[in-house]
């Protein structure tokens, strides 16, 4: 081992000498390679590196003789069992397979006398792709020195050679031994199953889990089951296996709320309710059972009609008793606020409910958070003014936090509601270097909005339309906003506003769930402004639609087909790839 390690030290120390004859080898030019390697190898004849190099570079000019004369004389004065594998890949090269399967049996059977050997002498195997021989090197390590785990070296090399459930058995084992790998293997698991639950492979995995349920019960399998179900999207199953692990360690229920959270984002609704609900009954602690409480009225809301606002109005003031007006309960106080002001169009009685809160003992941040929400509200009342004062105070008394940033967006977007474009160009330049990703990318978005269309019209006038559609959106006008937009697609047909305006109808169409409608927007921009910005966000969207609500995946992968293809750069490549993939039914992604 010592030796091994003399020679490991040695490859590192001279790692940084071999530039130019690696150089020289990559270009193809291996007899300038071949010199300069017989150099280093001169200067450091322990070096593994160089000695491999110079075998290698001797094939590639095919002299096997020289290369199997050199391994010879190497083997002879080094103890180090992986040159049997070199020596045996040089015979094979020659076609000489007789002697080529003697050393590469030589290189296995030196495991009886050093198992540590199946490090090097494995990787000069899978080095020449010879993956069965690997396979060989690393079972039989294993029999020899069961402590050894070379699962997950096993898993990879299934995974090459396409043999799936071997693949999963062997990641399933290793995670078993090691559960701090278990995000790592996911992630390569990942890439062999799908969101469709019909996926031979996802059916594969999933009954590898439950025998292995059966046979040996470990939560380590009810957290795999859960993880493969969120992957398809089949929330329900998942909170099955999630609840069974909270069963045996009730000591957390952070597994069930990160469940819930992605149920809702993935619109999921209905099962998220059933989560927050559970965890509303089950929660000890005041700080998950006012968290759940909050998500589920979130998803209450969205899902509303004129008709039950009293009733969720009722849920806030329950809650306000049973809980208190304290900062503990300072989200659903905000959240409350907006119910009042965005849904029941009571706004003076929710800016008079946030000056209230604002008299609680707040920490400055959360009061930045209630002055938020007081200018949101003041906004929809078109107090344009007054909305910059408080945005104006969150920057002043929180400088360089998100929030401040954040305050700084929305009065650049007041602005811009207002007509003042400058002023909002001007901040959201600042804006640019957010820290936060979501705002930079939102004020990059806003700023190329009134830099592309401010001097297309002196007057301004089909932008100022744009921003009062934007306005109307902001205060729930949907049916006003669309007909804004619709004056500006009837008035200003050749104005570069057009593209913008048809995808902001799309996505108001979409939220009215008119997908006929948006489906038409999108073709126009698809059809009439292929070389604008807007067409992969519209072959995304479309795509969607066709897939998620008109029940037409070949339509669907089609669409995702084209930004695969003709949009590499776009944000939703890696989404739409995704999705082409499990449309097409692909195995393996």
């Amino acid at each position: 081992m010592l030796f091994i390690l003399c020679l490991l030290f040695c490859t590192s120390l001279f790692s940084q000498e071999d530039v130019l004859a690696k150089d020289y080898f990559n270009k193809g030019d291996f007899e300038k390679a071949l010199y300069e390697y017989k150099r280093l190898y001169a200067q450091s004849p322990l070096n593994i590196n160089y000695i491999n190099q110079l075998v290698s570079t001797h094939q590639q000019l095919e002299q096997y003789n020289e290369a199997e004369e050199f391994l010879l004389s190497v083997i002879n004065r080094i103890n180090y069992p992986a040159f049997f594998v070199e020596l045996g890949y040089n015979y094979q090269l020659k076609n000489d397979l007789e002697n080529a399967n003697l050393f590469y049996q030589k290189a296995i059977n030196s495991l009886d006398n050093n198992v540590n050997n199946a490090f090097s002498v494995a990787r000069s195997f899978q080095n020449h792709t010879l993956l069965n021989e690997t396979i060989t090197v690393y079972e039989k390590a294993m029999v020899l020195k069961p402590e050894l785990n070379f699962k997950f070296q096993l898993a990879k090399i299934y995974g090459e050679q396409g043999n799936v459930e071997k693949m999963f058995v062997s990641y399933i084992e290793f995670a078993e031994k090691n559960p701090v790998a278990l995000n790592n293997i996911k992630r390569f698991i990942n890439d062999f199953i799908s969101e469709n639950s019909a996926n031979e492979n996802n059916i594969l995995f999933k009954k590898i889990l439950l025998k292995k349920s059966q046979q040996q019960p470990n939560l380590l399998w009810n957290e795999m089951l859960s993880w493969l179900f969120i992957q398809q999207k089949d929330f329900k199953k998942a909170f099955i296996q999630e609840k069974a692990i909270f069963n045996r360690q009730p000591e957390s229920l952070s597994r069930i709320e990160e469940l819930a959270s992605i149920a809702a984002n993935e619109n999921a609704d209905e099962i998220a309710k059933e989560i927050y609900t559970f965890l509303i009954e089950t929660a000890q602690d005041l700080e998950t059972q006012l968290h759940a409480h909050y998500s589920l009225l979130q998803l209450e809301t969205k899902a509303s009609t004129p008709d039950d606002y009293e009733a969720i109005n009722h849920t806030y003031l329950a809650l306000f008793k049973e809980f208190g007006m304290f900062p503990q309960t300072l989200k659903l106080q905000i959240s409350y606020a907006h119910f009042l002001a965005f849904y029941k169009d009571e706004a003076q009685t929710a800016i008079e409910f946030l000056e209230n809160t604002l008299e609680l003992p707040l920490t400055e941040f959360e009061k930045g958070e209630v002055k938020l929400e007081l200018g949101d509200v003041l906004v929809l009342q078109e107090k344009f003014n007054k909305a910059l004062i408080y945005y104006t105070q969150i920057q002043r008394n929180l400088k360089n936090s998100t929030l401040s940033q954040e305050a700084r967006y929305k009065v650049a977007k007041t602005s811009y509601y207002k007509g003042d474009f400058k002023w909002a160009e001007s901040q959201l330049k600042i804006l640019k270097a957010s820290t936060s990703q979501l705002i930079a990318n939102d004020a990059l978005d806003l700023k190329l909005l009134i830099t592309d269309n401010k001097y297309e019209d002196s007057l301004q006038t089909a932008l100022r339309l744009y921003a009062k559609a934007d306005l109307l959106e902001f205060q729930n006008k949907n049916d006003t906003a669309i007909s804004t937009l619709n004056t500006i697609l009837e008035n200003h047909k050749t104005e570069p506003i057009i593209a913008q305006a048809l995808f902001k109808q799309a996505q108001l169409f979409e939220k009215k769930a008119e997908f006929e409608n948006a489906k038409a927007n999108y073709e126009l921009i698809i059809a009439n402004y292929r070389g604008g910005i807007l067409v992969d966000d519209a072959y995304y969207k479309l795509a969607h639609i066709y897939e998620r609500y008109l029940n037409e995946p070949e339509k669907a992968k089609a669409l995702y087909e084209q930004i695969i293809f003709n949009h590499a750069d776009s944000i939703y490549f890696v989404e739409a790839r995704k999705k082409y993939r499990a449309l097409r039914g692909d195995a393996i992604n």
